[in-house]
């Protein structure tokens, strides 16, 4: 089992970048897929990106192109790399655990971390 702290949200104008980081605790995250997904105020989270334990990817259409996900076994950390940033990408962002393959339901994932919240101004 691990334990997920996200980090590196704020405040930025569209156009800009942020680089989101979850650190994972526990001895077992090399056997993880990681998953980020966001959720604004008053929807359900939504799928954003995701990555299996041996480094395959899937992005939600809203962030091919714009957004990258990667991950660091050696200091069990998964990252998010946003650029171009719009209005609607303002949302918490939430990382999520589970076993090897990634998907792109929440349902899928059973750990999870705080949130963390990023607005994008116009």
């Amino acid at each position: 089992q691990v334990q997920l702290v996200e980090s590196g949200g704020g405040l930025v104008q569209a156009g800009g970048s942020l680089r989101l980081s979850c650190a994972a605790s526990g001895r077992t995250f090399g056997s993880h897929a990681m998953g980020w997904f966001r959720q604004a105020h008053g929807k359900g989270r939504e799928f954003v990106a995701a990555i299996d334990y041996i480094g395959g990817r899937t992005y939600a259409d809203s962030a091919k192109g714009r957004f990258t996900i990667s991950r660091a076994d050696a200091v069990n950390t998964v990252y998010l790399q946003m650029n171009s940033l719009k209005p609607e990408d303002t949302g918490v962002y939430y990382c999520a655990a589970r076993l090897y393959v990634s998907q792109s339901d929440p349902e899928e994932y059973k750990t999870w971390g705080q949130g963390t919240q990023v607005t994008v101004s116009l």
